[in-house]
């Protein structure tokens, strides 16, 4: 015999699911990254994109990368993404 909550179309686990509210603008923190943060950030993304997950000895090189100038920061994220820019 089926769980009452349960239906064939909808697993049991459904009915406790439901939309949270949309932040409130006012709540949020006004706070801004550094660039060395921020090339970080984009660096582990792109690599992650580019299925290139980033292992745990590579976070030292990751953090060197980081604090090149922008444009060093654009071409490697320009490679890792494949595109002409």
């Amino acid at each position: 015999m089926a769980h009452p909550t349960t239906t064939p179309d909808r697993p049991s686990w459904a009915h406790d699911d439901f939309l949270l509210p949309p932040p409130s603008p006012t709540q949020r923190l006004n706070i801004t990254l550094a660039p060395r943060d921020v090339h970080r950030l984009e660096l582990h993304a792109a690599l992650t994109t580019a299925g290139v997950a980033p292992m745990p000895g590579d976070r030292e090189a990751i953090d060197h990368l980081s604090t090149l100038p922008e444009y060093v920061h654009t071409a490697l994220h320009r490679w890792l993404t494949h595109t002409t820019q």
